[in-house]
């Protein structure tokens, strides 16, 4: 009998931290609807199969990337120079993973590999968050990376079924990548320190990219002025 409330209690529990997660992630799938059927579009008028689109959000799960690897197959770039692209612009998730991972200590591997499969840009926000200000646990952030996951694998193949029907260049949809960021952006200035970053990886990218080829500039430029903001606010330079 007792074995079996404790059984009853623990299913409850998973089925409150599964509610808990898809309500935090619901809003990151409400972001990549629109970002996953534009890239399903843009990847079936570059000439891939839905089926080809679906493996690649399955595999990949990292939307810059996915557009610019799409971009990339149509400007009939070699495999090379495309996983070599690729590479640099999610090195990113070197720094996004070693924030969460003190967060993940005791994790068994298994589960901590699933959970580094999902980081994104959003779900990490979402979860660094959480993880900060509230009784967060990895049950939970894992749910969050795993809803996410769900909704741009569907809405890029819905957007590579749909692509037929769509011309190319229509709504805007090549600047969808390039408005998710922007969004992105807004919601991370939350002071003066934020502000001054954004400025100065803004005008080292533009500098960079008169002098380093290819698309790595972004990367030396993103690391650049976050080591000046880190030692800003070291400094206490801004009180914001």
């Amino acid at each position: 009998m007792v074995n079996t409330t404790e059984s009853a209690k623990e299913n409850l529990d998973t089925t409150f931290m599964c509610k808990e997660g898809i309500k935090a992630g619901w809003p990151i799938c409400l972001g990549y609807f629109p970002i996953g059927l534009a890239f399903g579009v843009l990847a079936q008028k570059a000439g891939l199969h839905p089926v080809e689109i679906g493996l690649m959000s399955l595999v990949v799960f990292a939307g810059s990337s996915q557009f610019v690897a799409v971009s990339m197959l149509s400007g009939g770039a070699s495999t090379l120079s495309i996983v070599l692209t690729t590479l640099i612009i999610n090195l990113r998730h070197l720094l996004m993973s070693s924030s969460l991972a003190g967060y993940l200590r005791s994790v068994d591997k298994i589960w901590t590999a699933l959970f580094a499969y999902g980081v994104t840009d959003e779900s990490f926000a979402v979860n660094l968050n959480r993880f900060q200000s509230s009784n967060w646990d990895w049950r939970r952030a894992l749910v969050v990376n795993q809803t996410a996951n769900l909704a741009w694998i569907v809405s890029s193949i819905v957007g590579a079924y749909g692509g037929q029907f769509i011309p190319a260049g229509t709504f805007g949809i090549d600047y969808a990548l390039i408005a998710m960021f922007l969004c992105l952006l807004v919601f991370q200035l939350r002071g003066r320190l934020y502000a001054l970053t954004a400025l100065v990886a803004g005008a080292l990218a533009v500098c960079f990219a008169l002098l380093i080829p290819g698309n790595s500039y972004i990367v030396v430029a993103s690391v650049l002025a976050a080591s000046i903001g880190a030692v800003f606010r070291r400094r206490n330079v801004f009180n914001d």
